[in-house]
């Protein structure tokens, strides 16, 4: 799973990256210091099940802290995204192709209102017109996709050589959409080969509400201003955002002078510090009382449970012992959509093993399942092949 992280120019996107992943993005107060997109391994937090089980589990990948599985996802910071991007301007065609295989986005907004919408300084920028540009450059840049082949479509759908719904699909598979989700669009939208531009748009409006759903990390909340501005953004996933605490929280914690837990809504000093370091930490000990967290690690769990609607599931070969043959506890968590079932998840683990699924056993229970059985979050479930 793959979550890109946008934004205009100094929003703070390289920032947020590096909070989530310690990746070390280059940060400066300036345009366009992100050029090449920046990748990082982040995690999402969920009930380990070792906690019922007794036995402390052993992640192949990611971690386990307090009972607390931390599931690995990747994240792509690209360039900052301006006005009239999908026309090429600033790095407007490379930001958009670096979020093509992108499973949502972050959208990082600079809710201070302290830089303008090429990223520069200045004092009261409405941070809404921030929201609405950007998912206007992603809509019309998936439009000039369609455009550039709209006639054909119109010849090759009168021929019935095609539906419209397949050739909407080709030139957008790129994207990572899926066939029935462009097919459910075209019909629900009523697009035909000769409907205009505006209605083009509106079919691609939906297609990216489904396929490129936004979360809105409103950033750089211990600035004046920001909760005024932060009351008016409208969006389904809202989070308010210190990207800068919660960097400085987890550089403490690798250099172990503090202890905290991403995601924690308090941490713990392990020593004395200098006074400068001291003050810093008591004036983010306040931002955590306020918010309950710095943001970060909700957004991304935010986005992917609730714009996604993932579960995490466990696969294990020893239904009585929850562990794999090296008798490694519980040692994959696997990230899947809801409403997946059990042979989804046998194609998740192998293609072969997908192949060749003749059932499955829900550990908790020790019942037998079929292929159609739905999978809750949490589940540990041993595939039979």
């Amino acid at each position: 799973m793959k979550i890109g992280v946008v934004g205009k120019p100094s929003s703070g996107k390289s920032t947020f990256l590096n909070a989530a992943t310690l990746v070390g993005a280059e940060m400066a107060a300036h345009p366009f210091t992100t050029i090449k997109p920046n990748l990082g391994t982040a995690y999402i937090r969920a009930d380990c099940p070792c906690k019922s089980l007794g036995n402390p589990c052993s992640p192949r990948h990611g971690k386990c802290i307090d009972g607390q599985r931390f599931v690995p996802i990747s994240l792509v910071d690209v360039a900052g995204l301006v006005p009239d991007a999908h026309k090429g301007k600033g790095m407007g065609n490379q930001f958009l192709s670096d979020l093509a295989d992108a499973d949502a986005l972050i959208h990082v907004v600079d809710v201070s209102g302290n830089t303008d919408e090429q990223g520069n300084p200045t004092k009261n920028h409405d941070p809404c017109k921030d929201v609405d540009f950007l998912e206007r450059e992603i809509e019309y840049w998936m439009l000039g996709i369609l455009e550039k082949k709209w006639s054909q479509a119109a010849r090759q759908v009168e021929m019935g050589t095609i539906k419209l719904h397949e050739f909407v699909y080709e030139q957008l598979s790129g994207l990572k959409v899926s066939e029935e989700e462009v097919k459910r669009a075209v019909q629900e939208s009523g697009v035909v080969p000769t409907s205009s531009n505006e209605e083009l748009l509106e079919l691609v409006k939906e297609i990216r509400r489904r396929n490129k759903p936004i979360a809105l990390a409103a950033n750089k909340m211990d600035l004046p201003n920001a909760g005024k501005n932060y009351a008016r953004l409208e969006g389904n996933v809202i989070v308010p955002c210190c990207a800068e605490a919660e960097l400085a929280l987890r550089k403490a914690d690798e250099h172990e002078l503090i202890h905290y837990v991403p995601g924690s809504s308090e941490f713990k000093l392990l020593g004395e510090l200098p006074a400068g370091q001291a003050k810093a930490l008591e004036f983010i000990r306040a931002l955590l009382e306020k918010y309950g967290s710095t943001g970060v690690q909700e957004c991304l769990e935010r986005t992917v449970r609730e714009l996604l609607g993932m579960i995490v599931v466990y696969p294990v070969e020893d239904e009585h012992k929850m562990c794999d043959k090296k008798g490694n506890v519980l040692p994959d968590a696997f990230l899947l959509h809801c409403g997946s079932t059990a042979v989804d998840l046998a194609f998740k683990v192998h293609s072969d093993i997908g192949e060749k699924f003749i059932g499955a056993i829900d550990c908790k229970t020790g019942r037998r399942v079929g292929k159609e059985h739905e999978l809750t979050d949490g589940d540990i479930i041993k595939i039979l092949v």
